[in-house]
């Protein structure tokens, strides 16, 4: 990243304990709010990225920055055997740790709190590993994808789901205006936490995309390494896999 953005530009913390402690903060409303700040379109792209994973059969699915687990939900039509959704924030944990048990998932999905920089899973321990909304809020980003690949199985598939910036007009405009004075407005009138959203889109506005990116996961060690736009490019889907 291009500028170190946490969330609590006073507080002593570093990044990662500082995103801990906001998404712990915001946790019980961010379902809803994302679905209203989305417009719900982060659902489709979601379909997406499970339509990827599902077509490499995975028998195990990590699913990383799995904040109130749906994505980690989703995963269950892999009919994969195993699927675990880690997260550092225990706030959203507990709440995915809800709808799991609503959806009687408990048998399928476990919810574990730990770092992605630090994965508490031996090396090519997972066929598939994804990441929604999550990689622009590692501390290190080399460090997590790293240990993303470590984790990974050879010929196993990594999906990256991240807002982008779009590049034509009027998108990037648009976008632009909304990421700027939209997205945290409503975010400080729906959410305890003003910080918060103006986190989330500070750091997406500096948040390497695209090419970028895609050079950053071959550097780590990733092969087959593509990047998918999505609605006008104000997201990405990232596949990559592993020698």
């Amino acid at each position: 990243m291009s500028k170190n953005i946490t969330p609590y530009k006073d507080s002593d913390l570093g990044k990662k304990e500082q995103v801990a402690q906001m998404f712990d903060t915001i946790s019980e409303n961010y379902d809803g709010l994302n679905r209203v700040i989305s417009f719900g379109i982060d659902v489709k792209w979601r379909k997406k990225v499970l339509k990827l994973v599902a077509n490499t059969r995975p028998e195990t699915v990590l699913d990383i920055a799995t904040g109130t687990g749906d994505l980690a939900i989703l995963m269950t039509q892999t009919n994969a055997k195993k699927i675990i959704g880690l997260d550092i924030s225990a706030g959203m944990l507990e709440v995915g740790r809800k709808k799991i048990t609503d959806k009687k998932l408990d048998s399928k999905i476990e919810m574990v709190l730990g770092d992605s920089e630090n994965i508490p899973y031996p090396d090519a321990s997972f066929d598939a590993i994804t990441v929604a909304f999550g990689v622009r809020n590692f501390e290190n980003l080399e460090k997590g994808l790293a240990e993303i690949l470590r984790v990974l199985k050879p010929g196993g598939i990594f999906v990256i789901l991240e807002t982008s910036v779009p590049e034509k007009f009027p998108y990037k405009q648009g976008y632009k205006f909304y990421s700027k004075y939209i997205l945290p407005l409503i975010g400080k009138i729906f959410s305890k936490d003003n910080s918060a959203y103006q986190y989330l889109s500070d750091s997406a506005s500096v948040f390497p995309y695209g090419e970028a990116l895609n050079n950053i996961l071959q550097k780590v060690g990733f092969i087959e390494v593509k990047a998918l736009p999505q609605t006008f490019g104000v997201a990405s889907i990232y596949i990559a896999s592993k020698k």
